[in-house]
């Protein structure tokens, strides 16, 4: 008896949208949970070389918890590739100007870092506050 290793299609892929209220939570913990959704490892269909994840919907995002001193303590890189072009934004900073950023960037680094990895991050739709303009998906709450 002749047995193959089953391959997923694109015919295959069922998306769903899934809602999180981020108010509250542990910005790592939530992340793990959204990253693991966005790649579709939730699923009993997954392939490591598809995109078989769900769109995800982040509402209250300026409310995410941080545990110790990061808000203080933790910083966010970048350069321009200019000569000192070098910058460090607190996260308590990014939070006042950019709050959905600090679940964004939590989210993209625990994401395949290819093609792929581009194409489920485009999949996770953050908002500062509680309201959304997904309605029509009529997104389903994810539990965590």
């Amino acid at each position: 008896m002749e047995r193959r290793t089953w391959s997923p299609k694109p015919a295959d892929i069922t998306r769903d949208w899934f809602i999180v209220d981020a108010e509250g939570m542990t910005l790592g913990r939530l992340a793990t949970v959204i990253a693991a959704t966005l790649r579709g490892k939730t699923k009993p269909t997954f392939a490591p070389h598809m995109d078989m994840g769900d769109f995800v919907i982040v509402i209250n995002a300026e409310k995410i918890q941080v545990t110790g001193s990061k808000e203080t303590e933790k910083f966010y890189y970048r350069h321009s590739g200019y000569p000192g072009g070098f910058k460090a934004i607190r996260l308590r900073d990014v939070r006042r100007d950019h709050p959905e950023r600090i679940l964004e960037s939590a989210v993209r680094g625990m994401l395949p870092k290819n093609v792929l990895g581009g194409q489920q991050f485009k999949k996770l739709k953050v908002y500062a506050g509680g309201k959304h303009p997904h309605a029509a998906q009529q997104p389903k709450p994810l539990s965590i």
